[in-house]
């Protein structure tokens, strides 16, 4: 995969960045290569904590019924975030530019 290819696929979940950092261009690719696994990090810990919130609550008769309701509008809300941000990263790369995400881009564990 070349450099833009590699990068559009890398924001495509675990499974994505996988391929692409396996059989694409790393070093071409390598900023978008980072921000996707940060996107895929912090997608990945907000659904877990989200969930552990609310299974935490559920055995509360009325409490755990409203934070199962508030923690399932919470979930839907950091779903759709990582969504948006997927798709301004695979903007980013299709234009070939390195703009980093909103609030997380600034994370590198890449280097």
């Amino acid at each position: 995969m070349d450099k833009k290819v590699t990068g559009i696929v890398g924001y495509l979940g675990w499974i994505g960045w996988i391929v692409a950092y396996v059989a694409g261009d790393q070093e071409g690719a390598k900023f978008h290569l980072n921000q996707g696994l940060i996107l895929a990090i912090a997608s990945s810990i907000g659904g877990a904590v989200i969930g552990a919130v609310a299974a935490l609550f559920s055995w509360i008769p009325v409490l755990g019924a409203l934070v199962g309701v508030i923690c399932g509008i919470l979930g839907g809300l950091w779903g759709l975030v990582s969504m948006i941000l997927m798709v301004l990263g695979i903007i980013n790369a299709a234009n070939d530019q390195d703009t980093p995400l909103p609030v997380i881009g600034g994370f590198v564990l890449l280097k």
